[in-house]
């Protein structure tokens, strides 16, 4: 499997997991230490932060959420992407991730 297959992968399981409304399943597609920022709510610092920011987030009906991958790269142990998401007509955007 290729890196941006590998992002498809885990993004895939990310919106499943928001989908069903799990804010801890989509706080796992994080790192423990990982930084969220989005003009859909404050900074979150940790996994914690993550999972408490998703559950507000999670509580609106998303069964149509979907997120693409459209590039990536990675170098080491350090990878990209960009990524086109979109949530019915409530949301749509480009995000760069860096993994």
């Amino acid at each position: 499997m290729d890196f941006q297959q590998d992002c498809q992968t885990l993004f895939d399981f990310y919106v499943a997991c928001y989908r069903e409304g799990d804010a801890a399943g989509c706080a796992a597609a994080f790192s423990p230490v990982a930084e969220l920022y989005s003009p859909y709510g404050p900074p979150a610092v940790g996994r914690a932060a993550i999972e408490a920011l998703h559950r507000e987030w999670v509580e609106e009906e998303a069964e149509d959420k979907q997120i693409t991958i459209e590039r990536s790269g990675c170098s080491g142990d350090l990878g990209w992407c960009v990524a086109q998401f979109s949530e019915g007509s409530a949301a749509m955007g480009t995000s760069l991730n860096i993994l």
